[in-house]
């Protein structure tokens, strides 16, 4: 499985256009697409961006729930309201959509997180931040990878 791995940071210019650091775009590639999906994080003041392949399997989990449930609803509009499907261009930049800048906070730069299935974009004193609390409270809680069915992790 290919990982978005590393943090990068980049400049946002006044047009809200972006480039996707060049490790991404190779990652995309092995996964056999350039196009991402973009979208409002429901749980951070970030862009969550998606491998379309790959958001469109974790959707297809919406599926298993009952049509006219609150989680249904609730989950949908939390994943497909605010998101938008892009590729990046020959240069591969991409432009921001103004709510998804305003969500982040986002001004002159930007944070690319690699979180394995997908990336993530962030203000860059926030990323520093919200990476410092992932380790702490990882240490705190002892976690550790899960081993793997055929061998250890």
């Amino acid at each position: 499985m290919t990982h978005f791995m590393g943090t990068f940071t980049g400049k946002l210019d006044r047009k809200g256009r972006v480039s996707v650091p060049a490790a991404f775009r190779a990652a995309l590639e092995r996964l056999g697409t350039q196009d991402i999906i973009l979208r409002l994080s429901h749980r951070d003041a970030c862009v969550e961006a998606w491998p379309q392949p790959v958001f469109e399997t974790m959707a297809a989990g919406l599926e298993q729930l009952d049509v006219f449930s609150d989680n249904l609803d609730d989950l949908s509009l939390s994943l497909f309201a605010d998101a938008y499907p892009l590729k990046p261009d020959g240069e591969g930049r991409v432009v921001l959509p103004e709510d998804l800048i305003a969500h982040a906070g986002l001004t002159e730069a930007v944070t690319f997180l690699g979180t394995g299935r997908s990336f993530q974009l962030w203000e860059p004193e926030a990323a520093r931040r919200r990476v410092e609390a992932a380790r702490q409270r990882a240490r705190e809680r002892g976690l550790t990878v899960p081993a793997t069915a055929g061998g250890r992790a």
